[in-house]
Order: structure tokens, then C-alpha cells, then sequence
């Protein structure tokens, strides 16, 4: 009998030890294997043979027929669990499928068919061409082009020269409609050696995807979301991130892994070129490109040659109402422009970053407001089911209040409209447009992930959308582009704020900057003068990231400190407070680091109980992955958070 460590595949294992089987056969490292743990059946794989252990083990049920995973991929697993902790288990369902069935064999493609059109691509301008040129050797480049500038045929000719030395791609995007225009594009030069990722995909597709990239001796592309690093190919040569800034390239649940931290890990690992692609990159990306001498390639001008002047920006002052004579959302010189677009058979789209009908419903009279019994936050209205949300927890309310519960009065009112009162609201306007409402309540069938094609070719005269429809979707027929809020995100209490404000203003308006017509923008807004909107507005990224970059040095933030969250939840607040306090104390009594708060979480109550948090900053990252391995039972982390709310 032999015996063997084994990484398995389970979010029931919490351990951080490797389990240890038992089996006649001998087994090489890094073969998938499947095993009983728990009286159920999970996948794993070999990490090592071991000596015979002092307890019995159970045998390895099943031996697949498959290759072993790449060295690189046992190597990046093994990096992941020490830089992001987490529970063995959980990081191995990173790199498994959930299932691999009996009949896999007639998933695996075994030829794949080439299309010819790389020569029918668009000739590289100057520009393009200097950058391809730059990205010559390994390591890590900061793609800085504006909207429009053409990063997408610079990725197709990176990935060509990639192919033709005989090793793999990955194309990452921030969102699934992103990936299957992504996907498209890399589909018609590639053909099917292009492999897609993505959530809305079956688990048959999925695992063909997966066993694709095992069992390929050719270099394949892989396109997806963040999760596509972990895609088991044995030779990488190039990495690309695409809207690297997006805040959806953090993994929010266990392991708390950043797609680019991870990614430079595998560009390490195989001596590989990694592309940070972006118009808006992070603050912390640029400034650790300039301390590295990381190259940091400018596309400043446009790659559609055309004779259109910049785009006719109109700044309107919410707080002026005589802007609004005909609509209380959408202002007359916003309308003025739709018409035109429509006129002109062009698109529109209008920006809110606020979901439902209406995010406040309360009384005038008393100021009584309608807040969820769980979490104590503002319950959303949904006209279209005619029922109250928590955003939240999910709470549910479908008596909707029509008399104050505290003064009895007939004085309820709705106010600061979500994206379902604008589609309500444009609808009126204009009662002949064909109009599209993109947000996450949209069901499957109507994301933008499902319909691009169809509003790509102009059948939609007016989108509306929250922040899915800023992320680097190419509409040749968009002429107008309206922010109907443009500070809701810039006075929220985080570090981030100010970023995620200028890129998603800068990003808003890149749709229109592309070369392919004309383009007017009205951007409304309480602070016409802020000096972040100014910024968007001129493109001019300089003078916000020098902004930005002092104030983070300033408040020991990020990229100069490591930031670790504890956030814990207790039946009362006075509760919560104090298991902080002790903790925060236990912290520095140990290591040499700036313990914040204890604070109430910005969502303080969630489910009944109460969220009270602390932040962690240290130049030192390994006492933070140290006070995680110390936490007590009932508290949760975010390493390296994007948000601190």
C-alpha cells in the first residue's frame, strides 16, 4: 500500500492540512483523483507520496485518465494559500471542477480549426506599433489608453506573437457581457482555439472549457472572468487584464484574492508578459509601475481616423431646477440631445448607478422612513412587482405603505430615483423608442451579456444602465451619453471613493470618445466645480493621481500600507464593541502595526445582528496574514480590501 498527501476540492474541509489517502497504485503529483471525505464524495489531487500514518485511511476511490496538473499549477495553489489564507478546501475548488463526469472523454477537443482573418485586422498605427515593440521581454507593462485607442488590437497582436511561440493565453475581462465581445473578437482571428469562461455557462460547458485547456497540446486563448487564472495550462506566455482598474477583478468571498496580484504571480511563474490594460488604471497599479521602472505605454490618440471634434459636454447644476421644466430626472438639454440621437437613428444611453424605482420612501409629514426590520438600511421600491427590497439581506415587503405608521398621515413619499423610475420616467418622453434598462435585476435572458449583439446592431434607441454598461462596450451607433448623477458615489465614507468616481465618469464618457461619430454628453450633478468631475471631464488622469496618491500617502493607505479588515457581528452593539476593543488590544500588544477603530461597518446591522469592524495597517504584509492565522472563532477578514465600508 502507497500513501499520499491530497489537496481536495470541499468547502466542508477548514483545514489547512493536507489529507492524507491511501491507495496499490503508484500516483504521480498533480493527478485528479477522487476521494470520500465525510461520507461524500469530492475531487482532489496528488500533492506528494508520504510515509505510512499512525491512523487507518481510506483508499482513493477513483484514478482519472487524465494529464496531471501543470508544476505551475500546483506552485500557484501552494502561493495562494499562504499569501490569501484560507481553508484548504476552499482554495482547492480555485483549481477543480465541481465534478468531472463519466463520460468526459467526448468533451476534450483534440483539433482545432484556425481562421484566417488576422490579415483582414486593421493595419497598427504608430502608436500600437510602438507598444508592441515595448512589450518585448517578461514581465509586467501598464497599458494606459484612452477609450477608443485601439488596446483591444494590441492584445490580438500580443496574443498572435504568443500563439506562434507555442505557448497559451489569458484574456481576463470584468464582466460576462465584456467577455463574450472579448470573445468575439479573439473568435474571428482565432477560431476555436478561443475558449470562454463564465458563470451563466452550463457545468457541461464549463467542464468541456476546463478539460480543454488539462488535455490541449496546443496554445489555447482563454477569455473570462477573474476566475480563468486558475485555468490548469501548462505553458502561459501571456496574460492580459482588461479594465484593469474594475473592481470586480477582487474576489469578495474566501480566498480574498486580487486577479492581478495573482496574475503577476503566474507571469513569475512562466516567465511570462502580463498586460494591465486601462483608461483609468488604479492608483495603486500606476504608482507601483513608476517606483518599479515597469513601463508604463501611453495611447493618447484615437484609432479610428475621423474629422469629429472632441464631444459637446454639458455640465447641468442639479440644484438649478429651471433645468428641469419638462422632466424632474432628466434635464431639457438631455432631452434635447436624445431627440437628436433618435432623429439621427443614433443610440443614447443614461447612467445611474442606483438600482429599483426609488431608493427612499418617507413620510414628509414626520419623517418616518421605510428601513429593513433586518439591517436597519433604506428598503428599496420596485414599481414593476410593486414591493419593498432589501438590497442587503434580501428581505422582501409586499404591503407597500401608503399612511405614515408612526403620524397615521396621507403624507408617504418617494424619493431619489433608481434605474426603473428612469425607464418609467423615458418611456413617457419617448413613447416610440425602443428602450433597455441593464442592471443586476435584469433576469439572465435580458443581461447585457445575452442581448450585446442585439443592441450592438442599433436596435435599442435608449439604454439605461448602472455602472455594466461603462465597462468598455464598443457601440459604433452611440451618439448621446447622459450621467444623471454623477457625485452619487463621491461622498460615500471610503478610501476609494474619489477613484471609483473619476473612473466611472471618465468611463461613462468613453463611450462616445471612440471615433465612430459625433458625441454629446450632459453630466448632471450637485457640484458642478468639484475638482475629480473636472478631472473626468478633460481626461486629464495626471492631475487626479497626484491628488490621490498624496492623500494615500498621507493617510497610510494603500499602495504604501497593507490594509487587513476584521469585521465581527454580535446580537447587540454594545457586544460587538467590546469583543473589538479586545481584539484591538490582543493586536498591539503582538505586533507592531495601526489598529482603526473599533467602528460600526457602514452597514451596521445585517440579519438581525450588529457589525462593528476594525482596520489593520501595516508596511509588513506578513503581520497581517499572522493576526488572521491568531483571529477567534466568529470573525470574518478582507485582506488587501478594495472598499472599507
Amino acid at each position: 500500500m502507497k500513501y499520499y498527501f491530497v489537496w481536495v476540492r470541499s468547502n466542508r474541509y477548514h483545514s489547512k492540512e493536507f489529507l492524507t489517502y491511501s491507495s496499490e497504485e503508484e500516483i504521480s503529483p498533480g493527478t485528479i483523483i477522487e476521494v470520500e471525505l465525510r461520507k461524500i464524495d469530492v475531487l482532489g489531487f496528488i500533492i506528494s507520496k508520504t510515509s505510512k500514518p499512525r491512523f487507518t485511511t481510506k483508499l482513493i476511490k477513483k484514478i482519472y485518465q487524465l494529464p496531471p496538473l501543470p508544476k505551475n499549477i500546483i506552485d500557484l495553489a501552494n502561493w495562494l494559500k499562504s499569501y490569501y489564507p484560507a481553508p484548504l478546501g476552499i482554495v482547492g475548488q480555485q483549481f477543480l471542477p465541481a465534478k468531472i463526469n463519466s463520460d468526459f472523454s467526448d468533451l476534450i477537443k483534440v483539433d482545432f480549426i484556425n481562421t484566417d482573418s488576422y490579415n483582414k485586422q486593421p493595419t497598427l498605427n504608430k502608436e500600437q506599433k510602438e507598444a508592441v515593440n515595448l512589450m518585448n521581454n517578461p514581465g509586467t507593462f501598464l497599458l494606459h489608453g484612452r477609450t477608443g485607442s485601439g488596446k483591444t488590437r494590441v492584445y490580438i497582436e500580443m496574443t498572435q506573437k504568443t500563439l506562434k511561440e507555442g505557448r497559451s493565453v489569458i484574456i481576463l475581462s470584468p464582466e460576462i457581457g465584456l467577455s463574450s465581445q472579448l470573445y468575439d473578437n479573439f473568435v474571428e482571428v482565432f477560431g476555436d482555439r478561443v475558449n470562454i469562461f463564465h458563470s451563466q455557462q452550463t457545468p457541461k460547458e464549463r467542464l468541456a472549457a476546463w478539460l480543454n485547456c488539462l488535455c490541449s497540446l496546443q496554445p489555447l486563448v482563454i477569455i473570462g472572468p477573474r476566475s480563468a487564472l486558475f485555468s490548469p495550462l501548462g505553458n502561459i506566455g501571456l496574460l492580459i487584464i482588461d479594465e484593469a482598474h474594475d473592481q470586480a477583478y477582487k474576489q469578495e468571498q474566501l480566498p480574498h484574492y486580487h486577479a492581478v496580484r495573482v496574475a503577476s504571480v503566474i507571469t513569475q511563474f512562466n516567465k511570462a508578459k502580463l498586460i494591465l490594460g486601462s483608461a483609468t488604471p488604479l492608483v495603486s497599479d500606476y504608482y507601483l509601475a513608476k517606483n518599479k521602472n515597469r513601463p508604463i505605454i501611453e495611447l493618447k490618440n484615437l484609432a479610428i481616423k475621423n474629422n469629429f471634434i472632441d464631444p459637446d459636454i454639458k455640465i447641468v447644476d442639479l440644484k438649478d431646477k429651471s433645468h428641469f421644466s419638462r422632466s424632474s430626472i432628466i434635464s431639457d438639454s438631455l432631452i434635447d440631445f436624445i431627440n437628436e440621437s433618435l432623429s439621427n437613428k443614433e443610440q443614447s444611453l443614461l447612467f445611474l448607478n442606483r438600482r429599483g424605482t426609488s431608493r427612499l420612501i418617507l413620510c414628509e409629514n414626520c419623517g418616518w422612513e421605510a428601513l429593513c426590520p433586518n439591517c436597519n438600511l433604506p428598503l428599496i421600491y420596485h414599481g414593476d412587482m410593486h414591493q419593498l427590497r432589501c438590497h442587503t439581506c434580501g428581505y422582501l415587503q409586499k404591503n407597500i405603505p401608503s399612511i405614515c405608521q408612526i403620524c397615521d398621515k396621507d403624507s408617504i413619499i418617494y424619493t431619489t430615483a433608481g434605474t426603473k423610475a428612469v425607464f418609467e420616467e423615458v418611456k413617457k418622453i419617448f413613447p416610440n423608442a425602443n428602450i433597455k434598462r441593464f442592471d443586476t435585476d435584469n433576469q439572465k435572458a435580458d443581461s447585457i451579456g445575452q442581448l450585446y449583439r442585439y443592441v450592438l446592431s442599433g436596435e435599442v434607441d435608449i439604454l439605461i444602465g448602472t455602472q455594466q454598461l461603462t465597462k468598455g462596450f464598443d457601440l459604433p451607433k452611440l451618439s448621446t451619453v447622459g450621467i444623471l448623477q454623477a457625485d452619487s458615489n463621491l461622498y460615500i465614507p471610503d478610501y476609494s471613493s474619489e477613484e471609483r468616481s473619476f473612473q466611472l465618469i471618465t468611463q461613462v464618457l468613453g463611450r462616445i470618445s471612440r471615433g465612430h461619430r459625433e458625441g454629446k454628453a450632459v453630466i448632471q450633478t450637485h457640484y458642478p466645480n468639484n475638482e475629480i468631475i473636472k478631472a473626468a471631464i478633460n481626461n486629464d488622469y495626471s492631475s487626479f493621481y497626484e491628488k490621490e496618491i498624496n492623500n494615500r500617502y498621507d493617510f497610510k493607505l494603500p499602495p504604501f500600507y497593507n490594509i487587513l479588515k476584521l469585521t465581527c457581528q454580535r446580537a447587540s452593539s454594545k457586544s460587538a464593541e467590546s469583543v473589538c476593543s479586545l481584539l484591538k488590544s490582543n493586536i498591539l500588544k503582538k505586533y507592531k502595526v495601526i489598529v482603526e477603530g473599533p467602528a460600526p461597518s457602514f452597514h451596521e446591522r445585517y440579519k438581525e445582528k450588529y457589525k462593528w469592524q476594525l482596520v489593520v495597517k501595516s508596511t509588513k504584509r506578513k503581520d497581517l496574514t499572522d493576526i488572521i492565522e491568531i483571529l477567534p472563532t466568529g470573525w470574518t477578514y478582507d485582506i488587501d480590501p478594495v472598499s472599507l465600508l
